[in-house]
Parts: C-alpha cells; structure tokens; sequence
C-alpha cells in the first residue's frame, strides 16, 4: 500500500523548499492557495485536474498552432492558474494518506477538511497555534525559513526511508513467489 503524503505551505519564503523536497521524495504538495473542497470535494478537483492536463497536451500536440492567438494566450493563462493551485497534485490519484501542513493557523480550511475525513495531520506547530487539532505536532518556528527547510528535509527522508523500505518487502515476497514456482517444477 502506497501511502500519499501531502505537503501543503502556503509561505512564501518556504514554497520552493516544500516543491523541492516533495518532488524529491516523490509526494504530492500545494505550496500556493488552498482551494477550498481540495479534499472534500475531489471529484470536482480532478474535473480541473483534468482540463489541466488537455490543455498541455493540445499545447504538445499542435493544436496551439491552429487556433487563433487570443485563444491561445487564454488558454495559456488558464494553463498556468491550473497548474499553481493543482500542478503539486496533478498525478495524484486520490486523497492522501497523511497530510503534512507548515502552518495550520494560515491552513484552516485544509485542517478541517482533513479533519472532517479523519485523515491523519502532521504539522509545525508555532506558539500561536492551537496543537489540539493536530494529530502529531512539531513544536518548531513555522516562521523561519530554515526551521521549515530542516523539517520538510527530514520528512522528505522518511519518506524516502520508508519507501525503500517498502520497494525491499516487494522484492523479497517476487523472489519468495518464483522461488515456490521453481520448485513446483
């Protein structure tokens, strides 16, 4: 079982960081607005998910190339909002597991919604938080650009950690399961 571990920032001294760690551990993240239903509502996200990904294959296929400018510079705009908001969680194919938030203070709507699914939080609690409404709480400066890098880092690890963890526990049940099959012969 793949578990999907959702980063989600919306600072923006911490977005970069949060993409480049999510992106190197192979997890989905939103490091823009939060839309408001992203999770409640994800039928409707993977409807804007997918004209997301129409627009880029008409950008890829030429079809750019036969319509008029304007067109294609609406488009284009539409493209690019697509993919600030939705572009972290394109591939993602249904909800988390896990959702990692810097700020939960800022991230209301994305705790309630995790809440209301009764999806695990994991979050950098400030003093100026309420840790109640968090699951597993790390007390850290959610301020501070390298408290944040340290810890999306560290995660980011685990990740990584834990899926080849996972990738060696597939391996050794494929070489069990051929094994028993040479012997049956």
């Amino acid at each position: 079982m793949t578990v999907y571990f959702f980063l989600l920032v919306l600072k923006k001294q911490a977005q970069d960081a949060i993409a480049e760690e999510a992106t190197r551990a192979g997890q989905f993240y939103i490091n823009h607005r939060w839309l408001g239903g992203t999770l409640t509502n994800w039928d409707t996200i993977q409807g804007r998910i997918k004209r997301l990904k129409e627009i880029k294959a008409m950008a890829e296929d030429g079809t750019f190339d036969v319509l008029p400018k304007k067109e294609v510079a609406l488009l284009n705009k539409q493209r690019e909002r697509l993919e600030r908001f939705l572009g972290g969680i394109e591939d993602m194919p249904r909800i988390p597991d896990v959702l990692f938030i810097v700020d939960p203070r800022k991230e209301r709507i994305a705790v309630k919604e995790a809440q209301k699914l009764n999806i695990p939080i994991v979050a950098m609690v400030d003093t100026n938080s309420d840790p109640d409404e968090i699951d597993v709480i790390i007390p850290s400066n959610d301020d501070a650009i390298r408290a944040v890098r340290l810890i999306t880092s560290s995660m980011a690890d685990a990740v990584i950690e834990g899926k080849q963890g996972e990738d060696q526990a597939i391996d050794e049940a494929s070489f069990e399961k051929e094994e028993a099959k040479s012997e049956e012969k």
